[in-house]
């Protein structure tokens, strides 16, 4: 199998895809996009997702010409039915496995999404936004304490749903929480902590990851006017 190419940068979504490459052992070489630096707004970049967002992968192989894929639920589907690595079996295993994966693109991701922006990056403190998120987090992680409870991993088996939902849930502490609050969450979190391929996954772009205060120009390309431009 040709490497695939993924274009990404050191964040939760992108994590989902090298998480999931490591594991099922694809080979693939990392094309960085600065979203600080507005790589995501360039027109060879706007070709593959014109809705600027990363992760975006290209199959070399594809169907016989190259296929690009963008959104990283959609990475993920796709990476799994084409290569049957982490695939469900049965159309029962495939439908559990749907809904959580799905739940995560739809719940977890945005919600921990709005709570980041409005408790770490937002300029002005909003307390109304950071009470509402908070619940909403707070309320999501119990659901997912909740499923694991019941089963190992979120669709019985580790997998698409665990991987992408994992580098969203990891950073708990980042807004407040003590992940021992919700035992089963806990269990599962260190479970998937230990897995080599996590790690390495984990290690994309390590060096890349931004500290300490942003600037103006980042703020604007990350959630300022630059979002907003016609393109």
């Amino acid at each position: 199998m040709k490497p695939i190419t993924l274009y990404a940068w050191p964040t939760p979504n992108a994590h989902k895809i090298s998480i999931y490459l490591e594991e099922a052992a694809i080979p693939y070489e990392v094309v960085p996009v600065d979203i600080t630096a507005g790589d995501q707004f360039k027109p060879d970049f706007l070709a593959m997702n014109p809705n600027h967002r990363m992760p975006v992968i290209v199959d070399h192989e594809g169907d016989g010409a190259p296929i690009t894929v963008f959104e990283s639920g959609a990475i993920l589907w796709y990476l799994a039915e084409k290569t049957g690595s982490f695939w469900p079996k049965t159309p029962r295993e495939r439908a559990l496995t749907h809904e959580w994966l799905l739940w995560q693109m739809s719940a977890i991701g945005p919600m921990f999404g709005q709570l980041g922006h409005f408790k770490v990056y937002a300029k002005e403190q909003i307390p109304y936004a950071i009470e509402r998120y908070s619940n909403e987090v707070r309320r999501l992680v119990g659901v997912l304490d909740k499923r694991l409870g019941q089963s190992e991993f979120m669709a019985g088996e580790y997998g698409l749903a665990d991987m992408a939902t994992f580098p969203w849930v990891r950073g708990l502490s980042r807004f407040g929480f003590e992940r021992k609050e919700w035992a089963a969450v806990d269990r599962w979190l260190t479970a998937i902590e230990s897995r080599p391929a996590v790690e390495r996954g984990l290690d994309l772009l390590k060096d890349k990851t931004k500290r300490g205060p942003m600037t103006e120009e980042e703020r604007a390309n990350l959630f300022g006017n630059k979002q907003f431009e016609k393109r």
